[in-house]
C-alpha cells in the first residue's frame, strides 16, 4: 500500500496523518479552535520530517473535500494541492460524510450489518450538511443541506433498522427526531487518522483529483426551503 499524507480541515479539528499499510506513522491534531491557516503548515511539517528521517517516499496526497467549514476547506484542499505539484504526487480527495460513516463504522462495537449510517455536518440554524450510507457506503439518501423537522429521514426511519446519526450537527437532531430506532453517537469528529481506508482504496483503484481544477463540496446550492428527505427505495 502507498504511504499517504492525510490532510483534514473541514470542521474545528485540524489534523495530519502520514500513513501506510493501515498504520499510522506520523499525525498531528488538535480537536477544536478552527486555527487551520496557523497549524495546518507545522502539522505537515512533523509528518514530512518523519518521513525524510526514516527515508519513506510519499506517493500520494490526500484531502477532505466537504462538505464543512468554507474556510477550512479552502485551506486545507489549497495546501494540498500545492504539496502534491511540489511532490510530483498525485491527490487524493476524501468525501468528510463518508469519512465520518467510515470512523464511526469502525467504533461500533457489534455491528449487525443493517445499520444505516447518517452523519450530520453543523450549518446554521436548524440546518446540516448530510447524507446517509449502508454498510457497503451506498448512498441512501442524496448528499444536501436540510433543514431539520420532525419529518427529517422518515423514509429512513420507517424501515425499521436502526438509524444512526453522529456529527457535529446531531445535536440538533435530537430534539426533534424521536424514533424509537434513531441512535445518537457522539463525539464524531472528521480527523485525518481516520482518513486511512478512503485514501487507500482511492489511490490502489488511482481515484485520483485534478489538482488544478478541483474544488471543495461545499453543497451550496443550497435552498431556502427545506430539500427533499431521502430516497431510499426510489
Amino acid at each position: 500500500m502507498a504511504v499517504i499524507l492525510n490532510i483534514e480541515t473541514s470542521a474545528q479539528a485540524c489534523s495530519v496523518a502520514l500513513t501506510a499499510e493501515g498504520m499510522v506513522l506520523a499525525h498531528r491534531e488538535v480537536a477544536e479552535g478552527r486555527n487551520h491557516a496557523t497549524l495546518l503548515s507545522d502539522f505537515i511539517k512533523v509528518c514530512l520530517d518523519h518521513a525524510a528521517e526514516h527515508e519513506i517516499k510519499v506517493e500520494a496526497v490526500a484531502v477532505s473535500m466537504g462538505p464543512g467549514s468554507y474556510t477550512g476547506l479552502r485551506i486545507g484542499l489549497s495546501e494540498a494541492k500545492g504539496l502534491a505539484y511540489a511532490l510530483g504526487v498525485p491527490l487524493i480527495g476524501v468525501d468528510t460524510l463518508q469519512l465520518m460513516t467510515v470512523s464511526t463504522m469502525f467504533a461500533l462495537a457489534e455491528p449487525t450489518g443493517e445499520e444505516i449510517f447518517v452523519p450530520m455536518v453543523d450549518a446554521r440554524r436548524m440546518e446540516v450538511y448530510t447524507g446517509a450510507y449502508d454498510f457497503a457506503l451506498n448512498p441512501l439518501m442524496p448528499q444536501q443541506a436540510l433543514i431539520l423537522d420532525a419529518e427529517s429521514y422518515a423514509d429512513l426511519l420507517a424501515t425499521g433498522r436502526p438509524v444512526l446519526f453522529f456529527g457535529d450537527g446531531s445535536s440538533k437532531a435530537r430534539g426533534v427526531i424521536t424514533a424509537p430506532n434513531a441512535e445518537f453517537i457522539p463525539d464524531v469528529i472528521p480527523m485525518a487518522v481516520d482518513m486511512i481506508a478512503l485514501s487507500e482504496k482511492a489511490y490502489a483503484a488511482r481515484d485520483f483529483i485534478d489538482p488544478a481544477y478541483s474544488v471543495p463540496n461545499y453543497i451550496k446550492d443550497f435552498q431556502a426551503t427545506r430539500p427533499r428527505n431521502s430516497v431510499l427505495g426510489n
